[in-house]
């Protein structure tokens, strides 16, 4: 590769490709900085514009910020997946496998439905993130058809349900 900030961009879309779940700017700055592939600056830079050209998703949850390979980041990774030099996919996959049960165990996602004394069904879905809740909602659900649905969805969903309401709630 001729341009290292190319480069940068392929490390970090194949980051986001072999992870399992979202991964925040602290994990993917200790990967590059770690390595001294580029500085913080640089860095900073090359997730803004991933995130610009939709390559990448960013959400914010509790001040921290967690990046997706999108589905257009994923095509154009393909095309220069091969760019990236075996070392560099081999330290990838080690890092990941090294923190990837940090990455699960800092957001929580529960959900459970249980019945109501009225004979309903309610579900109750949470947030919780370094044993601090950050949303807990409670609701009724239609029928236990649908509250299954519910607590199998709000583990995908939770995210872009909390950024929704703390969207609405503050304008």
């Amino acid at each position: 590769m001729a341009d290292p900030f190319t480069t940068y961009k392929l490390i970090v879309l194949y980051m986001a490709k072999h992870a399992t779940e979202a991964l925040t700017n602290s994990q993917i700055s200790e990967f590059i900085l770690d390595r001294e592939y580029t500085d913080y600056f640089q860095l900073q830079k090359v997730l803004s514009e991933l995130t610009e050209t939709e390559l990448l998703h960013k959400r914010t949850i509790s001040n921290s910020s967690y990046y997706e390979l999108t589905e257009e980041g994923r095509k154009t990774l393909s095309y220069f997946e091969k760019d990236i030099s075996q070392d560099i996919r081999n330290e990838v996959k080690e890092y990941l496998e090294s923190c990837g049960c940090r990455v699960q165990e800092r957001i929580l996602t529960p959900a459970d439905y249980y019945t109501t004394p009225q004979g309903g069904y309610a579900v109750r879905c949470q947030i919780i993130e370094r044993d601090s809740t950050i949303m807990d909602l409670s609701m009724a659900a239609p029928g236990k058809e649908a509250a299954q649905a519910i607590c199998r969805s709000w583990a995908s969903k939770s995210q872009d349900i909390y950024e929704m309401l703390m969207s609405e709630l503050i304008s």
